[in-house]
């Protein structure tokens, strides 16, 4: 079976719909990390809807469009379908793909493990199961700063947590967000939104 065949199994495995198109797009934008309208255009299955692939690809946080309103986060990203736009690739998600390419099957723990020991975390080996007990705490993909600290408090990890929210921001395996629980606006937290193409067996 050939790569892109490999990407569109795994994919198949959590995706109802452009399985195929999504692969074939994520195939062609992982070495780069990122891909252009005009590329996507030629790559999509003829049946179907180019706006529907990007944003389901947004959604799942596994193709972000590069235009913001106002920061990097994922909640500024705009989502634009029309030539000229570029869409980029969390590096975790380049692993993920990079992966399924390999043996067919999605496997979030390892892409983790492997993004963070590629940006030098010396305890690289622990952040999957940090990842884990995050997606234990989360509520709709979202967490607060305090249920992270508890997280490395388990493992820990406490006297690190600025350093690891940052790795973890930087790795495209969270993101700062606004639009979380009113519990939480209250307390005057942060909150952050995991990427749900970690966990894709607890999506709607």
């Amino acid at each position: 079976m050939d790569e892109q065949k490999q990407v569109e199994k795994a994919l198949s495995s959590f995706l109802e719909d452009y399985a195929g198109s999504l692969a074939r797009i994520l195939g062609h934008a992982v070495k780069k990390g990122r891909i252009s309208y005009e590329e996507i255009e030629k790559l999509i299955d003829a049946e179907d809807d180019i706006e529907e692939v990007l944003l389901l690809g947004y959604d799942w946080r596994i193709m972000l469009p590069v235009r913001t309103s106002k920061s990097m986060e994922w909640e500024d990203r705009v989502l634009v379908p029309v030539a000229g736009e570029v869409y980029e690739l969390p590096d975790v998600v380049r692993c993920l793909v990079s992966k399924a390419a390999r043996c067919g099957t999605w496997k979030p723990e390892k892409a983790v493990a492997e993004t963070l020991r590629e940006m030098g975390e010396p305890a690289w080996g622990q952040i999957p199961r940090l990842v884990r007990k995050l997606g234990e705490y989360a509520k709709g993909n979202r967490i607060t700063a305090f249920q992270v600290k508890e997280a490395c408090k388990a493992l820990r990890l406490e006297e690190r947590v600025d350093s690891l929210i940052a790795e973890l921001k930087g790795g495209g395996i969270l993101s700062p967000s606004l639009s979380y629980l009113p519990e939480t606006a209250q307390q005057k937290a942060p909150a952050y939104e995991l990427n749900p193409a970690l966990f894709p067996g607890c999506q709607s």
